[in-house]
């Protein structure tokens, strides 16, 4: 498998939160760089999660890290400014979500947020040809959305290499973010393919020890880094 020099640091963002202020401190504390906020309306994906009042109660409570919105959601412009207003920092929204994506984009980029475009397992690439002068990143899913604890699933492996291939020579600096089914067994190759960004919820929240387990992320993810530029 080819590999693909990210240039941007590795960032790991937990997501899922089960007891939300205290949770997010605590894996805060142990070395996350920012907090993943899936958001699920149970139309566009199975499921339904956090909304708005979340959000602006965990920034009430006193977090102060990044909030990464990924709005899995139908018609995703009716919450873009509301999720800007309650705190994100980063708002992703789905290629299939809506037939308005380029001004959704731009719409988070006027409201002050980073915009993201998430790309399902079988979303061509190719529409990141007329979209990435308006994405700081590209999501790419790794899982089906709508349900945590999923397997990665191997295909991913060479639509990352192909993303950050496109992605180099269309604008260098648009971040790649994985989502669904990275572990410790296997985040190296995924670095190695391209990411840079990598979401984590069932990894570390379900394990015992966040600290060591994000440690031990970094670790198997910096030696795939050593590799590339050895």
């Amino acid at each position: 498998m080819t590999s693909h020099t990210s240039r941007h640091p590795l960032r790991i963002a937990p997501s899922n939160l089960a007891q939300l202020g205290p949770d997010v401190e605590r894996v805060l504390a142990a070395g996350a760089d920012m907090i993943h906020f899936d958001v699920m309306d149970n139309c566009f994906v199975p499921n339904l999660s956090f909304g708005v009042p979340v959000l602006a109660a965990l920034r009430k409570h006193g977090i102060q890290a990044p909030m990464d919105v990924h709005l899995m959601v139908a018609q995703p412009e009716r919450l873009i400014e509301e999720f800007a207003e309650a705190g994100a920092n980063a708002i992703t929204i789905h290629y299939e979500s809506t037939p308005h994506v380029d001004r959704c984009l731009q719409r988070i980029r006027d409201l002050g947020c980073q915009s993201g475009l998430a790309l399902n397992i079988s979303t061509p690439l190719a529409v990141l040809e007329h979209l990435h002068d308006k994405l700081d990143m590209v999501l790419i899913m790794t899982i089906n959305p709508g349900f945590g604890g999923q397997s990665f699933l191997p295909l991913a492996y060479p639509r990352i290499q192909a993303a950050r291939a496109l992605l180099d020579r269309l604008a260098p600096g648009i971040r790649i973010q994985v989502d669904g089914g990275v572990k410790r067994s296997n985040i190296a190759a995924v670095v190695a393919a391209g990411a840079d960004t990598i979401v984590a919820g069932t990894e570390i929240f379900g394990s015992d020890d966040y600290q060591q387990t994000i440690a031990q992320l970094r670790a198997h993810a910096g030696q795939a880094q050593q590799g590339m530029t050895a």
